[in-house]
């Protein structure tokens, strides 16, 4: 457990950094372009980040668990992990372009779509390979991947958008500056330049895919569930709506990094427990600890909404407080979901949650169309939260039938769950 704790500071300090760097560019964004600059941006992204959901397919996942369970060999699953991304890439680029090009209200730009599509295969080529290290538990090196980017994208959105002024283009050439540099660095840095070869080994790749796309399946099904409302506003509404909505949904998406941080570490080492449902149990009291961090945060963020939304973005954004507030209740179900997912995940059982996020995705499509067109971006944070609210119930549900532990087994709260809080006091206590 004391490793597992030591995990769990690492990756909680660099998920505070992420956060931090996260914010700092939206109330950049925020103020310098304003609500119809934010949507246009929304809009732009909305289809590169589904669709690398789909061009991910699932490989950090299936990488993680075929390492972390020692199937493979590191060094053949590179390989394997680049001939994949070769591929993937250029037919991501296509398919994503088309979308864009026809389906985006601001696909007529040419240039803004090319900027938005640019870091698609870098951030594909870092997604990759970052499952190398979650298989090998290698946390400390995971958290790089993770956080300088961000901070390369803040760097540069400061250059760009408040210097130079360079409005909505400067925000996207800002977002390519983070992938680019991180997948320059695991090229050159961690020996994946030697895993470009053409020795093919179609048993691992096949392996690799066969899991993977089921992972990619899943993942894809997920994220329409998180994007279908910025689809649907982006159709059905305006840029400024779109825009109201982006930052009020952004605030709950640095509230999803507290379970964040536990999951990365539950994935891993589920990927490579000899105990299964000993994990689970484990995984289970980190759920009821999440629980009660989600639901105090939620609380504060609710009472003090209307300062946070205002004091960070400008009062042209005051109706995203409302799109925050509907947001919130949905958020703290969906926690279930967001910590008990990836120790399914990590035993291989991605299919699991298909069963709770296809209903799910349907009960949002359906309101969102009925809801937006009269209530735009207040009517569509409120469609979320009954959609999320059906998935992190019914993957309860699912959750509890998969590993063999009843329902109240799961939720009931004990004394001993807060032992993980208190070593990490003492921890602290004795390095000060």
């Amino acid at each position: 457990m004391n490793s597992f704790l030591g995990d769990l500071i690492r990756v909680l300090l660099s998920n505070i950094i992420i956060i931090l760097f996260g914010l700092l560019t939206s109330i950049i964004t925020a103020r310098w372009i304003g609500p119809e600059g934010n949507g246009v941006i929304a809009g732009l992204a909305i289809y590169p980040s589904l669709f690398m959901t789909i061009g991910s397919l699932g490989i950090r996942q299936s990488t993680t668990y075929f390492l972390g369970k020692g199937i493979y060999p590191e060094d053949k699953i590179k390989t394997a992990i680049t001939q994949i991304w070769f591929v993937t890439t250029v037919i991501s680029m296509i398919i994503c372009y088309f979308l864009m090009t026809y389906f985006s209200k601001s696909g007529f730009n040419h240039i803004w779509v090319l900027l938005s599509l640019a870091p698609i295969p870098f951030t594909l080529f870092v997604t990759y390979n970052s499952g190398i290290f979650l298989g090998k538990n290698d946390i400390k090196t995971f958290n790089k991947v993770n956080w300088i980017p961000p901070l390369i994208i803040l760097a540069l959105t400061l250059i760009l958008v408040v210097v130079f002024k360079a409005d909505v283009s400067g925000a996207l050439i800002a977002g390519i500056g983070g992938p680019l540099f991180m997948a320059l660095l695991m090229l050159f840095k961690n020996d994946f330049l030697k895993s470009f070869n053409l020795n093919v080994d179609l048993k691992i790749i096949k392996s690799m895919l066969s899991l993977g796309l089921v992972y990619a399946f899943s993942l894809l099904i997920i994220n329409l569930n998180y994007k279908a409302d910025y689809i649907l506003l982006d159709k059905l509404s305006s840029s400024y709506e779109l825009g109201i909505y982006s930052k009020g949904s952004a605030i709950t998406q640095y509230l999803w990094q507290i379970p964040m941080v536990l999951s990365t570490i539950v994935f891993a080492r589920s990927a490579s427990s000899k105990n299964d449902k000993e994990f689970s149990y484990k995984v289970a009291q980190l759920l009821r600890l999440s629980f009660i961090l989600i639901g105090i945060a939620s609380l504060i963020l609710f009472l003090l909404s209307k300062f946070i939304i205002v004091g960070m973005y400008g009062k042209e954004f005051e109706s995203s407080t409302v799109v925050l507030n509907y947001l919130l209740p949905g958020v703290i179900i969906l926690t279930i979901f967001k910590v008990m997912n990836m120790d399914l995940a990590g035993k291989g059982k991605p299919y699991v949650v298909i069963k709770a996020m296809i209903p799910s995705l349907i009960i949002n499509v359906i309101l969102n169309v009925l809801f937006i067109p009269k209530y735009g971006a207040a009517g569509s944070a409120l469609c979320s939260t009954i959609s999320y609210g059906f998935a992190g119930i019914s993957f309860l549900y699912y959750y509890s039938k998969e590993v063999d532990i009843p329902i109240s087994e799961i939720v009931k709260f004990r004394k001993t769950d807060f032992n993980p809080i208190f070593n990490v006091i003492n921890k602290i206590k004795k390095g000060s």
